[in-house]
């Protein structure tokens, strides 16, 4: 059975089908990277329209542990009360964020052939994954999109660094589809989808050639890697229309970590259907607010103290219940300034209404 089912071809609008229901495409996935989207309950999450979370297997790994998890709660959506579908992030960005990050004068992490070492950026410990054991843990975890372990290249690597994270990825997707259908061959439709990841930077070259080796594995989805690590805007465009044109319209397409509304409007304009990033709710700790503004978005630092006398919403086009509650910005600026974690919690549910809402729009819209 087909898990993916496309409406609308230009701009795209679908449905993909998850073994905890259906989610309505283009979506945005709130981050809740240790079992917890910061500062809001799962009860709020779904208040405000969403429909699907993630999560990251590195994290829980480290704590409190996938074993734990499925012993003592069955799945992780247990464990947080949380009803909907959950995709969990592999680890593969971790790669890439802990590479450069020592303890002690020690790396954090090490690729190898069969796998990526990691050192707990808690205690130092090691930890080993493999393509094999991470498809494992998220079974365990109970998740409902699995995405397999794969090698992040930061925007500066070389030709040849590229090569290789592509190499491995493709190496460690094989790995992962056959220990996969291995292990969920009596599941029928109550498996969880399992997607690609497609490396490569912004070279054309090995960003055409690593899709086609992935398309091959014919995964239920396919996911962009790699392009939320430092590269120009106007390269991740380049390389979003390169996959537009080799992914097959028939499969969900899912850009990693990206971004600002703006950036989401604009890749949905080049044919993509899932997106994550941590913008919302980190800009929210930092004070800072996305507002609609004529056909895009701005940003709203709470932190200025021109703020401090304005009666206004956050938002005066916004129907979040923050703005809805009749909260002010002069309200909200003084919860910023005092750090009262109050200011944090409303700025939060705000932006991820706000990217929430955006989706809703552009479904209809589509």
């Amino acid at each position: 059975m087909e898990s993916f089912r496309l409406i609308k071809k230009s701009p795209r609008v679908g449905v993909l089908k998850t073994k905890r229901g259906a989610v309505k495409t283009p979506f945005f996935m709130p981050v809740g990277t240790i079992g917890a989207v910061k500062t809001i309950k799962p009860s709020e999450l779904k208040e405000i329209g969403t429909q699907i979370i993630l999560a990251n297997t590195y994290h829980l790994h480290l704590r409190p542990k996938e074993k734990f998890i499925k012993q003592k709660f069955g799945t992780l959506h247990n464990f947080m009360k949380w009803e909907g579908p959950i995709l969990t992030d592999s680890g593969g960005y971790q790669v890439f964020s802990l590479a450069e990050k020592s303890k002690k004068g020690k790396s954090l992490v090490k690729i190898k052939e069969n796998g990526v070492e990691f050192r707990s950026h808690i205690d130092g410990s090691k930890h080993f994954f493999t393509p094999e054991s991470v498809i494992q843990m998220q079974l365990d975890l109970g998740s409902d999109i699995i995405m397999p372990l794969d090698v992040c290249p930061p925007a500066n690597s070389s030709k040849k660094g590229l090569m290789n994270a592509v190499d491995l990825t493709i190496k460690w997707a094989k790995l992962a589809r056959i220990y996969f259908d291995r292990k969920t061959k009596k599941r029928g439709n109550k498996k969880p989808l399992l997607f690609g990841i497609i490396q490569g930077g912004t070279d054309k070259k090995l960003r055409e050639y690593c899709a086609k080796e992935i398309i091959k594995l014919d995964f239920d989805g396919y996911a962009i890697g790699g392009l939320a690590v430092g590269e120009e805007k106007r390269d991740l465009w380049k390389v979003l229309s390169w996959m537009d044109k080799i992914i097959s319209q028939d499969k969900p397409r899912y850009l990693m970590g990206v971004g600002t509304p703006n950036d989401i409007i604009k890749a949905t304009q080049l044919g993509m259907d899932m997106f994550d990033c941590v913008l919302p709710t980190r800009t929210a700790r930092h004070g800072v607010a996305f507002v609609k503004k004529n056909r895009g978005y701005e940003e709203i630092d709470f932190r200025k103290s021109k703020l401090k006398n304005d009666k206004k919403p956050i938002d005066l086009r916004c129907q979040c219940p923050v703005s809805q509650e009749g909260f002010s910005r002069a309200y909200v600026h003084h919860l910023v300034k005092i750090d009262e974690i109050l200011g944090i919690r409303l700025l939060t549910l705000h932006n991820l209404y706000t990217y929430l809402d955006l989706m809703k729009k552009l479904r209809a819209e589509y």
